[in-house]
């Protein structure tokens, strides 16, 4: 159960004042806002610590989501607040629109040593969906000054989460996040995803599944036609639908495909990149080099906002030279004081050692996890680094699902508030079929491991008795 202690946060507050301020004033983001209007009351967050955070009330919570994928080397670092006071009292902001700042440069070169292969330039933005809109365009862009305008359709998986903005939208797999939206930005294809847990295809082989998955994106670009697909935009382990890692192989496929027909292939690192898989980014981790890689949350582990998109060589070289410019930018991108915090952070990554923290521990984490496997509710344990999901399921023997009603109930009705009340915050996320998300910060082992396990124990156990 979560713990009330009295020293949660130096401040004090007004519980019920909080609440109907938030209630009359505020507008959550992906929220029902009924449970506002319902007299139900938010979960206000005062303070973290660690892998800690607490509420109003003074209770403790475990962070086994990193708040959104985010705060990779944990909460409350001095360091890094220190860092963000000591620049905005140097220079507090000024824009990169042909100016620059010491930071946005010391940065970008940090970036780049990074990036695998030749992915040396690097285009700064203020988060994920802003990054991926970034790459959407340049990648149209990139291709009508090779003389192919018609090179501007992009393909994109199944159930994939790519970003809210317009062009980020048609990228992104999930129809239900998009019908109130359309028309969004035409030009966006899907293709399968990974979860080999519920392959139809070579179910009782990762390898070969991978493989026909990777020529899915063949057979796409075939049908709509080469001269008209600009980019494949995949995460290296896809997030919506509960943490789909790519089969052996399947992206050096995708990239020989990519390279066969003259299509960018762009890797969606904003929740992979900086450590959450076990390499700054995760393309390293699994040996491909994307045309493109778009990045941001754990760049700063959530202390200041900051997006970028890294872009190869062969991308950057029409605009080397004479009058070509990349009309796009944005006010925030490359602020001083985001991309001080992101170095000051990428230190504290390297000192504390924190990639080969994940690397040595992820197999304990998942071996932790798939203890899970003995519930009956409990069908598949999957991911890597520090990133799982959990899918649930109505019987194991069959995989059979939960239809929307039964995950309403499961999901909004009884697991979000049972993990949060037992002292865990993460996520249960129907997307795709029902998963609990787990992504804590980089810095914790095996004995957090076991707690999280046994949080995740009564409570399933629980639900499990429900159905």
């Amino acid at each position: 159960m979560p713990t009330a202690i009295d020293t949660a946060s130096s401040r004090s507050y007004d519980e019920a004042d909080l609440q109907q301020k938030a209630k009359d004033h505020l507008w959550m983001h992906f929220s029902r806002q009924s449970v506002m209007e319902d007299g139900h009351g938010v979960p206000i967050i005062v303070k973290g610590e660690g892998h800690h955070i607490w509420d109003s009330q003074g209770r403790k919570y475990f962070d086994g989501l990193s708040g959104l994928f985010v705060v990779n080397a944990g909460h409350g670092r001095r360091r890094l607040a220190e860092a963000a006071a000591k620049q905005a009292e140097e220079l507090a902001f000024f824009p990169i629109w042909s100016y620059a700042h010491p930071n946005a440069i010391e940065l970008a070169d940090r970036l780049a040593s990074y990036a695998p292969g030749d992915l040396n330039r690097v285009f700064f933005s203020t988060g994920g969906g802003e990054a991926v809109e970034t790459a959407f365009k340049l990648a149209k862009y990139f291709w009508k000054l090779q003389g192919r305008p018609t090179k501007h359709k992009v393909i994109s998986r199944a159930v994939a989460y790519h970003g809210t903005p317009q062009g980020a939208l048609a990228i992104t797999g999930i129809p239900a996040m998009k019908e109130m939206f359309e028309p969004v930005t035409p030009g966006g294809f899907r293709v399968p995803n990974t979860n080999f847990y519920r392959a139809t295809e070579h179910a009782d082989d990762l390898n070969a599944f991978g493989q026909w998955a990777a020529n899915r994106i063949e057979e796409m670009i075939l049908f709509e036609g080469p001269e008209t697909v600009a980019a494949v935009f995949l995460e290296p382990v896809q997030n919506s639908g509960g943490c789909f890692p790519p089969p052996p192989g399947y992206f050096q496929r995708v990239r020989e495909i990519c390279d066969q027909y003259d299509v960018l292939l762009v890797a969606d690192e904003v929740i992979t990149g900086f450590g959450r898989i076990g390499e700054m980014f995760a393309s390293t981790t699994y040996g491909f080099q994307p045309d493109m890689i778009t990045c941001a949350k754990g760049m700063t582990s959530g202390y200041s906002p900051i997006g970028a998109t890294i872009v190869s060589d062969r991308i950057y070289e029409p605009f080397k030279h004479g009058q070509t410019s990349f009309y796009h930018g944005y006010t925030f991108g490359g602020h001083p004081v985001s991309a001080a915090v992101a170095l000051e952070n990428l230190n504290i990554f390297e000192e504390e050692k924190l990639l080969e923290n994940v690397r040595t521990n992820s197999p304990i984490f998942r071996s932790t996890l798939e203890k899970l496997l003995d519930l009956p509710i409990v069908g598949d344990v999957r991911g890597d680094g520090y990133f799982f999901g959990i899918e649930l399921v109505k019987d194991k023997a069959t995989k059979e699902t939960f239809d929307d009603d039964e995950s309403e109930r499961l999901l909004r009705g009884f697991l979000s508030k049972a993990l949060y009340d037992n002292g865990l915050y993460c996520r249960a996320d129907d997307r795709g079929d029902p998963v609990v998300q787990l992504a804590p910060p980089l810095t914790i082992g095996p004995s957090e491991f076991d707690e999280i396990e046994g949080i995740l124990r009564r409570v399933l156990t629980e639900a499990g008795n429900l159905l």
